[in-house]
């Protein structure tokens, strides 16, 4: 895929704003030379130059912005206010992309964070909320992308930016909470599940590490015959579950315990 020559600031290198930066690192569209990563602690720099040397590292968030084309904020929610008055000045709204990776940081509050008084440029920038999860680490992530006075092109850009780091969706802001939920918090399901299975490997017979190694590649085969075949889920299990069988008994018990309506609880509960 062609390399774009975008320069790219990320304010905030923890969990999320870290995996951004090393995501975008092991891709092809946007080089590590190319992007700016910036925290309050030096040791997370440090960390990220460790990972790649090529990545700019700084402590200073307005020395970061200036000359960047996508500015990506990716601090806790609470901070986002300050963050942007830090940099707001240092902002050229005509010619830059803001991307907010805050969960329930909404346009709103966001277009009311970076108003500032009229002049010849313009009002506010484009603008994205972004939400993945920490599978872009590892180019898997599911992420959801809502925009905000961005053109076509513009939206399109980001897409493809995060289409590179796994799968990108662009969805109206009202589903950004419920995507946080299936996709970001869903990671945790997920794993969770796989931790219970592979608890129960244990109990089945198993050492922890061959459970775990016989959970994680059958997780992996599940996901991957619905994405080869593009089926869904009751199609693949009908497949194994036959009559009188043993994985219909195991299911029934699994639902008798609550399973299904303990995931969709667990997922309410999350939005």
């Amino acid at each position: 895929m062609e390399s774009i020559k975008q320069k790219v600031a990320i304010i905030g290198t923890g969990n999320i704003g870290g995996a951004i930066a090393r995501g975008l690192a092991q891709g092809t569209l946007i080089e590590a030379s190319r992007i700016t990563c910036t925290d309050r602690s030096q040791h997370l720099l440090d960390k990220l130059q460790v990972y790649n040397p090529d990545f700019q590292v700084t402590c200073d968030n307005v020395k970061a912005v200036r000359g960047a084309d996508i500015v990506i904020i990716a601090v806790k929610p609470w901070m986002v206010e300050s963050v942007i008055d830090e940099i707001r000045t240092a902002l050229d709204y005509d010619k830059q992309i803001l991307v907010s990776i805050a969960a329930g940081v909404t346009f709103e509050q966001l277009l009311s964070f970076l108003a500032r008084p009229s002049g010849p440029s313009r009002m506010t920038p484009p603008l994205f909320r972004v939400i993945p999860n920490t599978a872009i680490e590892v180019l898997s992530s599911m992420t959801f992308v809502s925009a905000c006075n961005a053109s076509k092109e513009q939206t399109e850009l980001i897409l493809r930016i995060f289409n590179e780091l796994g799968n990108a969706l662009l969805v109206d802001e009202r589903l950004m909470m419920a995507g946080t939920a299936l996709a970001s918090s869903g990671i945790a399901f997920a794993l969770r599940y796989i931790r219970a299975a592979i608890e129960g490997g244990v109990e089945l017979g198993f050492y922890p590490h061959e459970a775990q190694e016989i959970v994680v590649h059958t997780v992996k085969g599940a996901v991957d015959l619905l994405l080869t075949n593009n089926s869904n889920p009751e199609q693949e299990i009908d497949r194994v579950t036959t009559p009188g069988g043993i994985t219909i008994r195991g299911l029934n018990e699994m639902e008798l315990s609550g399973f299904t309506s303990s995931v969709i609880r667990g997922l309410k509960a999350s939005k």
